[in-house]
């Protein structure tokens, strides 16, 4: 079991195949009637991301089931080792990984999603080399100016503290990134100008 501000990550299974169960749990300080319409409204708004993105191209975990009233999101248990460690461990093959990761990011931003906590744990090197991208859970669809430009943002955070010396390999997912997505221009002076609000640094 793994936990977070958002809920806590079981394995489990669906149908005899391996799954992941993730429970929002209800949260003591609040009204439960509130609690219980905040519960549904991010199980199902987490549902309707990993779906939309998929729909654009990107992998994400195949929704099986969502228990709105239980708070419950059970999706397929996704194989592979996240992009912090395969980069950690395969510096050299870093490149080619970031120039994924910048175009499945143009195709997530084009199709209006926003992912809302964008790092390395939370992209999956699959055993067939391609990305996964998981936990959606403070994402947003349609997502705005200011919400596509947090996810750069956090991601070039996310290189310089968890991946010292990869400069080159980040500015690969920037090009790879800009030479996909439509209006890259202005999602980069959105970044700019977060940076220096001071907001996300």
């Amino acid at each position: 079991m793994t936990s977070g501000a958002e809920g806590s990550v079981f394995e489990t299974e669906f149908l005899g195949r391996p799954a992941v169960s993730k429970v929002r749990f209800p949260k003591k300080y609040r009204n439960p009637e509130l609690d219980s319409v905040l519960r549904s409204r991010r199980i199902r708004s987490e549902a309707r991301l990993l779906r939309e993105t998929r729909k654009a191209g990107v992998r994400t975990p195949v929704v099986y089931s969502a228990d709105m009233a239980e708070g419950t999101l059970v999706m397929e248990k996704v194989e592979g080792e996240t992009v912090k460690s395969f980069l950690d461990a395969h510096p050299e093959r870093a490149r080619k990984i970031c120039s994924m990761i910048g175009k499945d990011l143009a195709r997530m931003h084009d199709a209006g999603v926003s992912h809302g906590d964008l790092t390395t744990s939370n992209i999956i090197v699959c055993p067939d080399g391609r990305l996964c991208f998981i936990d959606f859970s403070m994402g947003s669809y349609p997502a705005d100016d200011e919400a596509i430009g947090v996810d750069i943002r956090l991601l070039e955070r996310a290189f310089a503290s968890a991946h010292p010396g990869l400069e080159e390999a980040y500015s690969a997912l920037i090009g790879s990134y800009c030479a996909e997505k439509k209006d890259s221009d202005k999602v980069m002076a959105k970044v700019q100008e977060i940076k220096d609000r001071g907001r996300y640094t």
